[in-house]
């Protein structure tokens, strides 16, 4: 897979890293340890509320029960890369609260685990999966993370993630850092997860969490998310804040839910989502954030909506994965949607060169801002140090794969220079006014499908990633918002649809997304095998 359409892996296995935290999974786990409950096999947020409101259980029972699970699973997944050692507490602290008659949302006492590159400013660490930020402190929460403290959530933990969300090397394996290793599938366990949100969807997927938060760049929420059979909303850049968050590009990075259904993906939605003063991007959201998303769930929201299928560019990658597509494509005809195929997003090969332009010269910029906002006694405080603290560490942090991405963008200037301007400008002519846009004035559409990407490929510490192909591109460089939804399966590994559209779309991309989901009801649990299991 080229740099330019990489999903930003990174990885690595540090050879006691996964040691202490399987230890303390089996800490964390308790007396119970039998069979899991199937009650909590796909169960909804809604379920769980249910659970907590009737007196079934209540947020302390529940968080136990997923930490009882992520320690029978750790050895296969390595999905979660750190505990959180108040989560008992906090559960705890939630259910006195719902005593009270205090609940404060739809996600009060539900378990979240977030990925390692945001940052929690409690006892947990925010690493990016490298161990040059091990111990480093945060100056607070990322603001995402104070919506979900505010709305009662419980964080279980951290997530594996392909380490610096996979902007580190052109041959990196998805899914790897040198602080949690490699994660696998629970699908096929040597198969991809994808990246960089490795981690979340395996424990998503695993029935580890009741959801997740990813982060995506190009590809890092939906890719995982498809390659895991889960619902992913990549939203439109600016409608999530990403002030805590460590950076890629600014231009395109956003947070987003990762869930088993189109519901649960839109109930964290509606919290995460609003302005924050810290990010200037989320100004631009006014007007556009709904406080429920779930008000736009519609089982017959494909009726008479305008579907464009961006053939040929987005197809051709699997014939396993088009088929099942365009199986797909059947139910939202049958469903009532009004398909338009082909309807090409004329600029979609000419995307990548001044992507990785811009990739390369806001990753500099805004890695080094956020590094040096880091509290007292961080190991590093610019780029420049983390590629020397990788030279240094490089039997733990390079074992497989070097740097040559940071060496790149290291080697960029500031974001004055005209180079940057030019790719910058090019990407929003490519991919909004000529791109998406474009084609869907042209074909007065609602939103445009394609196949998100292939079914996971094989793990390769060797080679690297191969290239599955993917849809994520358009809608990453233009900063609009994508869904991908399970389309189904190929010989057992997942294969998701991707709805994709203009800029503050959610509503009608969740709409959409919620109907097909309903008429097609895909999603299967995984069976944790091997591809020759399967």
């Amino acid at each position: 897979m080229s740099p330019t359409r990489r999903e930003f892996v990174a990885g690595a296995v540090a050879a006691g890293a996964a040691v202490p935290l399987q230890r303390a999974l089996s800490l964390a786990e308790g007396p119970s340890s039998g069979a899991e409950p199937k009650v909590y096999d796909e169960i909804t947020i809604a379920q769980l509320q249910d659970l907590m409101r009737n007196g079934v259980t209540d947020a302390a029972g529940i968080a136990g029960e997923y930490l009882a699970r992520m320690s029978r699973r750790h050895g296969e997944l390595h999905a979660v890369i750190e505990l959180n050692p108040d989560v008992r507490t906090d559960a705890a602290a939630r259910d006195a609260d719902r005593l009270r008659g205090d609940v404060k949302g739809p996600l009060h006492g539900i378990p979240i685990l977030l990925k390692d590159n945001i940052a929690t400013r409690d006892r947990m660490q925010t690493t990016a999966g490298s161990l040059a930020l091990a111990g480093s402190g945060v100056p607070r929460d990322a603001f995402i993370v104070e919506r979900l403290r505010a709305g009662g959530a419980v964080f279980l933990g951290k997530t594996n993630l392909s380490e610096w969300a996979n902007f580190r090397s052109t041959h990196s394996t998805s899914g790897w850092s040198a602080r949690g290793g490699q994660c696998r599938n629970p699908y096929a366990f040597d198969r991809t997860t994808s990246g960089s949100s490795s981690g979340s969807g395996a424990a998503v997927a695993a029935n580890l969490c009741a959801v997740a938060i990813g982060t995506e760049t190009d590809g890092s929420i939906v890719d995982p998310s498809s390659r895991c059979s889960l619902v992913g909303i990549k939203p439109t850049v600016g409608l999530v804040s990403r002030s805590g968050i460590i950076p890629i590009s600014h231009s395109q990075d956003t947070a987003g839910p990762m869930a088993r259904t189109v519901t649960d993906a839109a109930i964290v939605l509606g919290v995460i989502a609003g302005e924050d003063p810290r990010d200037p991007a989320t100004a631009a959201s006014k007007g556009h954030v709904a406080a429920d998303y779930t008000k736009f769930l519609d089982a017959k929201g494909l009726a008479g909506a305008r579907i464009g299928v961006p053939r040929p560019h987005y197809f051709g990658y699997s014939t396993k994965a088009d088929a099942l597509v365009d199986a797909a494509i059947k139910v939202m005809r049958a469903a009532g949607a009004i398909i338009i195929d082909p309807a090409p997003i004329e600029t979609a090969g000419k995307l990548g060169k001044p992507e990785y332009e811009v990739l390369l010269y806001e990753f500099k910029a805004d890695l080094n801002a956020y590094l040096a906002g880091l509290a007292p006694g961080a190991n590093a405080r610019t780029l420049a140090d983390l590629i020397a603290f990788n030279e240094a560490h490089r039997a733990q942090e390079m074992p497989f794969f070097g740097q040559e991405i940071f060496l790149e963008s290291q080697a960029k200037g500031p974001l004055t220079d005209q180079a940057y301007l030019d790719a910058r400008a090019e990407c929003i002519r490519l991919a909004r006014t000529e791109g998406i846009d474009a084609t869907m004035d042209k074909y007065n559409l609602d939103a445009l499908v394609a196949p998100t990407s292939g079914p996971p490929a094989p793990i390769d510490l060797v080679n690297g990633d191969a290239d599955g192909g993917g849809s994520s591109t358009p809608a990453a460089i233009a900063g609009y918002p994508s869904i991908t939804v399970p389309a189904g399966y190929a010989f057992g590994l997942p294969v998701g649809v991707s709805f994709f559209g203009r800029a503050w779309s959610e509503p009608t991309l969740i709409k959409l997304a919620y109907a097909y989901e309903q008429a097609s009801r895909m999603r299967r649990p995984p069976r944790f095998l091997t591809t020759a299991e399967l």
